[in-house]
Parts: C-alpha cells; sequence; structure tokens
C-alpha cells in the first residue's frame, strides 16, 4: 500500500511515494494537516503528481491544485538538514488518513 522505502537524493534531499487512502482524498483540512506538520521542520517541502508540476508543500492552495482523490499517488521530497524525519512522520500522516475515519 505504501512505499516506505526512501529515496536519498544526497545528503539532505529526500523522496518518497505515498498513496492517497482516505476517502476524501485531499482536501482543505487535510492540506492544512501537511502545511501544518511541514512548519514544524526546518526542511522544504514538495509535492509533485504525474502530469503536474512541483509544488511546494508549505501552502494549502498549492497542495490542493494537484486535486489529488482518493488512490492517487504523489512524489514528496523535503529538502533540509531534517528531511528523513520529515517524510517519515508525514507517511505517518498518510497512513493515518489524516486522522479522518474513512
Amino acid at each position: 500500500m505504501f512505499n516506505r522505502r526512501l529515496t536519498s537524493v544526497g545528503p539532505m534531499e529526500h523522496k518518497r511515494k505515498l498513496k492517497i487512502i482516505n476517502d476524501l482524498g485531499i482536501h482543505a483540512r487535510s492540506s492544512a494537516r501537511i502545511v501544518e506538520l511541514a512548519g514544524r521542520y526546518n526542511s522544504k517541502l514538495y509535492f509533485k503528481k504525474d502530469g503536474h508540476e512541483e509544488v511546494e508543500g508549505d501552502s494549502i492552495l498549492a497542495i490542493l491544485t494537484l486535486n489529488c482523490p482518493k488512490g492517487t499517488e504523489l512524489c514528496a521530497r523535503a529538502v533540509g538538514e531534517d528531511s528523513k524525519e520529515l517524510l517519515d512522520e508525514l507517511s505517518r500522516l498518510f497512513e493515518e488518513r489524516f486522522g479522518e475515519d474513512r
């Protein structure tokens, strides 16, 4: 279901593929949870969806432009000293369906 494999691009850059499993997909509330999480780290977070340009993970509106319903796969990229920790926590957030029941 999830790609827990972390790809190290450099000493301070990591990537991970994530799949959206909550019924509502990425919406305003889930985007806000992502932005809140990203704000707790020094690293910069980015998302890319096939066919779309990469967007910054610290902007609710930027994340929403990716239009991500249930089943969508995203590539998350973090750059910075705590990028691995950021992606680990982000993976947990996705696995827990952003705190939603379904």
